[in-house]
């Protein structure tokens, strides 16, 4: 296993690899680079497997590959065809293929670059505040469907809800953007008089195909409105996007796993809980022999046993919590994992490319001190769960910031458009199941029985902690940044006193500074950090969140649904007598929907923005803008003010 140094030995332990066949060893290229694999892997997963675990340099950091930040490939032979591009995650691997990463021409390195770069690494250059592009998500619509009810999200909240239209009569898709179905319930293992995840699983994918309810894995929605969704399917290699027309929509898009803010928290050998359990347990992927854990939740104990029995060694758990109480804690003190709660992580820094040491410190309410190192091939962090909102927000629903659990959760929304499972706020998979039926219940009208949450009680299962942040001092340079995902948002650091510092005024820092739009994920932590108001966050992830728009296919929809130009949240958001403008930027470049207008570049404060970019056209952007604005404005993309004119007023067609 030479070519593979990251992929566990075949066992009767969990992270045996569920998804790949051994016996059919495959070589495909990546980047001119011969990568081993086997049928089943995604072409992530293999880069993984073969030692692959950088993307690239952010002023002189390595940042960690993952699936959620990773460059999308094209096959070599369409090179130059950047719309037709795939995501790595969702691209199955098939012998002799050759791919090649895309990326902007500003993040390669030229020819000495790419032949001096490191084997691990991909080579791009991540400097300048770039996001890694998603070119699907803008992909001409090639077939458009129509169902009674669609359900994003094939765990077991969106199975079970899937069923529950079949029996109600409907015509039913299943969306979900893995190659198998179940969700994560796997990895929060059991309660008493739960049957097992498999289990579950099991039972409802079975009764799924024999209901014969259309399922489209390989699938992620890219926008969503009451009536239609969009989404880009991966098949076979080849991808292309699908408007799907119903009047129902149930969304069971689980949770993110928040990342916790501490310098380094990014670099290679750095992953979250979940990301490494669905490495192992689909591909049997896991690098190196030893881990340490850092965590705010209690699964992340079922994940070190979980590698014990595969022959890892956990050195260390540190809890953010300071007494975590948990079933998982039990058993993992029984395999002799030893522990540290009320620890939380500091600083990560690499070991000259030979792991990772994590620097801690002791929590003492808002005091930290200074505390041990710890090192180990690999650091696995969690910093509990954020009900993943995103297609929620799209579609017109809201949110509100809980001060207690830490977390956005939902309020009100859209007619024909409803929750289910962890999106919906549910923790045990009991409940998540009897949501999915309720969700059907309720978008057609029915009585509706109450879902039965089994929450085991706080003295024996303590909450999550909220998302550990560490002091951030400019004396750690390692970036640390508030989401997994490819938006590169930096935390700031704390300023501190320096030789003739007087000269220099403080920067503020604000998340306006940074691309559109946000991930949920990063508002969360915003509202953490003091720099989005709490009862602001609900606000705020409709317009940096939600502020995506769907695309046509040339032929006209068979039910059209005219979508609102200005969406309701923004009405009043620029003063009542707001204006709709053609806008264009004075430098040749993209205006993104979401960014937003100031008067002027030196004003940086979101309260103080005077419009927003809705979507682009074929005469040029689309912008809301408050009355008798100046001609030349300003807008915040990547970190940097972009100069815009206003052109001429728009006229919104009249279908």
């Amino acid at each position: 296993m030479t070519g593979q140094p990251n992929r566990l030995a075949a066992a009767t332990h969990q992270f045996s690899g569920s998804l790949i066949d051994r016996s059919k060893p495959l070589k495909f290229r990546l980047d001119g680079r011969i990568i081993e694999a086997f049928a089943g892997d995604s072409v992530l997963s293999a880069a993984l497997a073969a030692g692959i675990d950088t993307v690239g340099q952010r002023g002189g950091w390595p940042m960690a590959l993952s699936a959620r930040f990773a460059p999308p490939i094209i096959p070599a032979h369409r090179a130059g065809g950047a719309q037709r591009a795939l995501p790595m995650a969702r691209v199955p691997v098939t012998e002799g293929a050759d791919y090649l990463t895309v990326a902007d021409p500003a993040q390669r390195h030229g020819l000495l670059g790419r032949i001096l770069r490191p084997a691990c690494s991909l080579g791009l250059k991540l400097d300048g505040g770039q996001s890694l592009a998603q070119p699907w998500l803008d992909s001409p619509t090639e077939t458009e469907l129509e169902y009674d009810l669609v359900v994003v999200g094939g765990g077991v909240a969106g199975m079970a809800a899937a069923l529950a239209g079949s029996k109600a009569g409907l015509s039913v898709i299943l969306i979900e953007a893995s190659s198998v179905l179940g969700g994560h319930s796997r990895l929060f293992g059991t309660q008493d008089g739960e049957e097992t995840p498999d289990q579950s699983i099991e039972r409802l994918s079975s009764a799924i195909i024999k209901a014969g309810i259309a399922v489209q894995l390989g699938a992620e929605v890219t926008a969503l409105r009451p009536g239609l969704i969009r989404t880009h399917i991966v098949d076979a290699a080849e991808g292309h996007a699908v408007l799907i027309h119903a009047p129902r929509i149930i969304l069971a898009t689980g949770a993110i796993e928040r990342l916790p803010i501490f310098p380094g928290n990014r670099l290679p050998g750095v992953m979250g809980t979940l990301e490494a359990f669905e490495l192992a347990s689909h591909y049997g992927v896991w690098p190196g022999r030893t881990a340490v854990i850092a965590t705010a939740s209690s699964p992340a104990y079922r994940l070190a046993m979980l590698a014990r029995d595969a022959g890892i060694s956990v050195t260390r758990i540190l809890d953010a919590r300071p007494q975590p109480q948990s079933r998982f804690i039990e058993f993992a003190k029984a395999y002799g994992i030893t522990m540290a709660p009320g620890f939380l992580p500091a600083s990560a820094a690499t070991n000259n490319g030979r792991g990772i040491t994590l620097t801690s410190h002791l929590s003492a309410g808002r005091q930290t001190t200074p505390d041990a190192q710890f090192s180990a091939d690999r650091l696995i962090i969690c910093g509990g769960w954020q009900p993943d909102l995103t297609l929620w927000h799209m579609a017109g629903g809201h949110s509100q910031w809980n001060a207690q659990a830490n977390r956005l959760e939902p309020l009100e929304g859209p007619s024909g458009v409803t929750l289910a499972g962890s999106a919906a706020g549910y923790f045990s998979r009991h409940a998540a199941i009897d949501s999915g039926a309720d969700a059907v219940d309720m978008l057609l009208g029915r009585d509706r029985k109450p879902v039965r949450e089994v929450i085991i009680d706080a003295i024996h299962e303590t909450p999550d902690a909220p998302c550990p942040i560490g002091p951030l001092t400019p004396e750690v340079a390692a970036p640390a940044m508030l989401d997994g995902g490819v938006r590169l948002i930096e935390c700031p650091q704390t300023p501190t006193k320096a030789r003739l510092s007087w000269r220099k005024k403080p920067r503020l820092w604000s998340l306006a500074d940074t691309p559109r739009p946000l991930d949920i994920a990063a508002i969360a932590a915003g509202v953490q950090l003091g720099v989005i108001p709490a009862d602001s966050a609900g606000i705020v992830a409709q317009e940096r969140v939600g502020m995506v728009v769907i695309g046509t296919s040339a032929a006209p929809p068979r039910q059209p649904i005219k979508p609102p130009l200005v969406p309701a949240f923004l009405a009043a958001r620029f003063g009542n007598g707001a204006e709709l403008w053609l806008v264009a930027p004075v430098e040749p470049r993209i205006l993104d929907p979401g960014c937003l207008i100031h008067r002027s570049s030196s004003d940086h404060d979101p309260q103080h923005a005077i419009g927003v970019i809705l979507r682009s056209s074929d005469k040029g952007a689309i912008a809301l803008v408050t009355r008798q604005a100046p001609e030349t404005l300003s807008l915040r993309d990547h970190g940097r003010a972009i100069a815009i004119r206003l052109v001429t007023p728009y006229v919104e067609e009249v279908a």
